[in-house]
């Protein structure tokens, strides 16, 4: 990309696939584009109820308007898993404070206590934390959303494999029936967190695979792709899902597909912004093997982007696990004090 501001393609979900089933070719077209190029994009189409996105995101509104100490029951230091609330100013980017407040969600399952030593991402498993008794509507309205973002993580991930010259469902195997995606309900809010100053999340990849994030119309989410010399802002577009994909697509294609390095501005002071990210993310031992790229293709994968202080994973489990110890150092050393000296 050879100006200097990226602009952020809108694509139709609705229009992936053609009347008998396979995916329409423009839309592929527009896909590969959009995930080579930017590794940003937004979408509309992607079947969501009448009113859910907005609803949702009142119901945010309201938890996070509750009594500190009711929020604090949900205190993500109680939760060996990283799930639950996380007090403002308290997850960190980039060795520094983010301005946000959320809660931490995944899918709900049974710990387990025993799983050997070399795979200790299965203390990623577990229970989540929920305002049942004070905001009941939450926990139904949070997994509802997870469910239709698991349908549509699934079908852009099936989409990126045709786009790659691949069978639609080549990604099938590694997400099989416990995909371990991760769902945030968010709130930044400026001026609150002096550690943080405007930042509401630092500059980062996602490490996952495919990110879907419902923004409301405040604003504030701004990324920079490859090749690109300026931060470009990510409109709010209501009612539409902001697409990106994450390092275990770059590592499997060598760099063709972008894990695209963004940011979040904390909103002017006194100004509440929320969102909801969720993460679209395979079994937890899942290893993800390097795709088998057509030759025009791989003549254009970058390579990649490594970074010495964050080496990229093959290893699913492993990969979100690190993710969650940078984020979470607190909940590492109160629940692994052994898993720090590691």
């Amino acid at each position: 990309m050879s100006h200097e501001r990226a602009t952020i393609p809108v694509l139709d979900l609705s229009t992936a696939r053609q009347p008998y089933g396979s995916f329409s070719p423009e839309f592929i077209d527009q896909l590969r584009d959009a995930a080579h190029s930017v590794g940003f994009f937004q979408i509309t189409g992607y079947g969501a109820a009448p009113g859910q996105a907005e609803e949702l995101l009142e119901l945010l509104k309201r938890f996070f308007s509750l009594p500190l100490e009711e929020r604090m029951k949900l205190d993500n230091r109680l939760s060996p898993h990283f799930r639950g609330y996380t007090r403002m100013g308290t997850e960190v980017t980039q060795g520094k404070a983010d301005a946000r407040e959320q809660i931490d969600y995944s899918p709900d399952r049974e710990p387990l206590h025993d799983y050997p030593a070399d795979q200790p991402y299965w203390l990623l498993q577990g229970h989540n934390l929920w305002p049942d008794e004070a905001m009941p509507e939450l926990r139904p309205a949070a997994m509802a959303w997870a469910e239709l973002m698991s349908e549509v993580g699934m079908e852009l991930l099936r989409g990126i494999a045709v786009a790659l010259g691949l069978p639609e469902d080549h990604f099938d195997e590694p997400f099989g029936d416990e995909p371990a995606w991760m769902g945030k309900l968010v709130h930044y809010v400026g001026g609150v967190v002096e550690a943080a100053g405007d930042q509401g999340v630092g500059s980062h990849a996602d490490y996952g695979f495919v990110t879907l994030l419902l923004q409301d119309e405040v604003g504030g989410l701004e990324v920079l792709p490859h090749g690109t010399t300026e931060w470009a802002t990510v409109e709010p577009l209501p009612g539409a899902l902001v697409v990106n994909l994450g390092e275990m697509l770059e590592v499997a294609t060598e760099g063709y597909l972008a894990a695209t390095i963004h940011r979040v501005k904390a909103p002017p002071p006194g100004v509440d912004r929320y969102s909801v990210p969720f993460f679209w993310s395979p079994r937890l031992d899942a290893v993800i093997d390097p795709v088998p790229l057509p030759p025009e293709l791989k003549a254009q994968a970058r390579g990649l982007s490594d970074d010495p202080t964050n080496p990229m994973l093959a290893s699913f489990g492993l990969n979100m696990l690190k993710g969650r110890m940078r984020a979470h150092p607190d909940v590492t050393e109160r629940h692994y004090p052994e898993l720090m000296q590691r």
